[in-house]
């Protein structure tokens, strides 16, 4: 097992805590959300649509910070397991109510880099959770994210082979506003990484329903210690251009060489609303409608304040 050595074993995650006997003929695979009290409403409609509508995993992770856990425990189930972030994050890095939202938000701090928000430790945990567990694929999927159709998470895996999602020439669909933003968060998965050239790539690693390999995922970790001379938590958390997706994508395509051990896919199977105003009835009702016939799922970005009870009725969980 690799572990971070800047990672405490205090609290225990349990490798296999709840997990079901996996099926010989398919590669056993996990879920993993990563979340947090702003929305815990949302994360429980996620959790109600999984409950109805997929399959094939053997367990469902819901990680959140220490102060969460009380308000997620009551989302816990025989196969769905609330982790508590000290679990996962090492000493040094620990969070504190943010003075210039009032208090309200939160903010992570550690001497070795400069304030990470909520989104920057969400993906630090989901790096620490994937290189821990012992099931062969993680499926991280976000808190805001609702199953409209039936899904087999075997799906991922065929022969052997998991599904890698990389789409070409993906800053095309990028916002004018938001590209900077990729070819930084692409520029430092290759420093990370230790990819010289291209210095960033314009293919899209990002999407959310996204498999990925956790074998794969530990020697990524150890190729960033390699590469920065340090543990991969310090690394990654001496920066604010963190995408995680991007990061697991170079290493794949550019650092691994093991292509034989994916299957491209180039389609997301979630539909995701990410920006924009909160949506209505009748939005909600046409954008459910416009489900592409090879996606099972819809996310709908929390910071667009669309109403879950609005979300709750489009996906007909009520």
């Amino acid at each position: 097992m690799l572990r971070d050595p800047d990672i405490l074993d205090g609290i225990s995650i349990g490798r296999n805590i709840g997990a079901m006997a996996p099926d010989a003929t398919k590669l056993p695979t996990i879920m993993v959300t990563a979340s947090y009290r702003g929305d815990f409403e949302r994360c429980k409609l996620l959790c109600e649509s999984m409950d109805a509508r997929v399959t094939g995993h053997t367990r469902h992770l819901i990680l959140v910070e220490a102060a969460d856990v009380p308000l997620f425990s009551q989302l816990a189930g025989p196969r769905r397991e609330i982790i508590d972030e000290r679990a996962l994050l090492p000493v040094w890095l620990r969070p504190f109510p943010d003075p210039l939202s009032g208090g309200r938000r939160r903010i992570w701090l550690s001497p070795f880099g400069p304030p990470l928000r909520g989104w920057h430790v969400q993906q630090l945990r989901r790096f620490a959770i994937a290189a821990e567990i012992d099931e062969a694929i993680m499926v991280s999927i976000d808190s805001d994210v609702v199953f409209l159709r039936e899904f087999d998470v075997s799906a991922f895996s065929r022969d052997g082979r998991i599904s890698f999602y990389r789409k070409a020439d993906a800053l095309a669909d990028v916002a004018p506003d938001m590209i900077d933003d990729h070819l930084a968060w692409s520029r430092k998965a290759g420093e990370l990484l230790g990819i010289t050239a291209p210095e960033t790539t314009d293919t899209g690693y990002i999407t959310t329903l996204v498999p990925w390999r956790t074998s794969a995922v530990r020697r990524m970790v150890e190729r960033i210690k390699t590469v920065t001379g340090q543990s991969w938590m310090k690394a990654l958390s001496r920066t604010r251009q963190l995408s995680e997706c991007t990061i697991y994508g170079r290493f794949v395509d550019e650092v691994e060489g093991r292509q034989d051990d994916y299957a491209v896919m180039t389609e997301s199977l979630c539909h995701v609303y990410w920006s924009g105003q909160a949506l209505g009835e009748k939005a909600l009702a046409n954008f459910v409608d416009d489900l592409g016939p090879h996606q099972v799922a819809a996310g709908i970005q929390s910071f667009t304040a669309t109403d879950p009870a609005l979300i709750r009725r489009a996906a007909g969980l009520l």
